[in-house]
């Protein structure tokens, strides 16, 4: 069942929304991916999360649309598929916009839709065993779920093009190396180091994080260095004025763990 799916877990300041159909590679239908948005504003609507990990259930991140449940699509007209597509790829934009930091736990293939939807996330963390692309052209589709936008400013235009164009398939050192991902782990640590990093996260002052987190995204599609310079003027006047601050440089001074409250 599509409420079956996907599921979300939290734990303290930390979610987590888990891909939960491992026999498709975690690969998601239509429902699927709408059952994935709603858990999207689930936690965005929650003030006590402060990070949210996304996942897959056993071997596979996420290995796109699924292909087998596009068949009874077949010659579909398009402005039929165009209802269907902006209700799944709404799903990028609510991880790109979401106030809270999103860590991508990469456990396995993550391929088309579901490489991307990786790198719509804020940090990506992978196993070893990790592999990524875009496979759009093996199946004669482009590239989609923000992909063209993504891909390209992480690893610039020309390597997206390869990638884009051959649809091959990179491991994760190689993801590394290229700066797709932040960080390459043995499978066995992978839990560990995602919730570590989340942990890590999630004990920051969330107001000061989630501007912080609009900043560097702004600042790297809309703003130039004067106008960011004015931008960081204005948002370190307002966290100055915060009681999270107030707390940060008391705790520093006290030589204290700060207790933050995002207020």
């Amino acid at each position: 069942m599509a409420e079956e799916s996907i599921l979300l877990k939290k734990e303290g300041n930390v979610a987590t929304i888990t891909l939960n159909r491992p026999d498709k590679l975690n690969a998601l239908d239509w429902p699927a991916q709408g059952l994935f948005g709603q858990k999207l504003d689930e936690v965005a609507g929650d003030s006590e999360i402060r990070v949210l990990i996304i996942t897959g259930a056993g071997r596979a991140f996420c290995a796109g649309g699924d292909v087998s449940a596009q068949k009874g699509r077949i010659g579909m007209k398009v402005a039929e598929r165009r209802v269907g597509f902006k209700k799944l790829l709404n799903n990028p934009l609510k991880i790109r916009k979401m106030d809270i930091p999103v860590v991508a736990m990469v456990n396995g293939v993550a391929v088309g839709a579901g490489c991307n939807m990786a790198l719509a996330c804020d940090i990506i963390i992978a196993s070893e065993n990790a592999r990524f692309g875009q496979a759009f052209v093996k199946i004669g589709l482009v590239q989609d779920y923000g992909g063209s936008y993504l891909l390209s400013r992480l690893v610039g235009t020309k390597k997206a093009c390869e990638l884009v164009f051959t649809g091959d398939i990179i491991d994760a050192n190689e993801a590394f190396r290229i700066g797709m991902v932040n960080k390459v782990v043995p499978p066995e640590e992978l839990e560990s180091a995602t919730k570590e990093m989340a942990m890590k996260i999630a004990g920051r002052a969330p107001l000061a994080v989630s501007i912080a987190k609009r900043s560097i995204y702004d600042a790297f599609d809309k703003f130039d260095l004067e106008t960011t310079l004015q931008y960081e003027m204005y948002t370190q006047g307002f966290c100055s004025d915060t009681e999270d601050h107030k707390e940060g440089a008391t705790a520093f001074l006290e030589k204290r763990e700060p207790k933050f409250k995002g207020m």
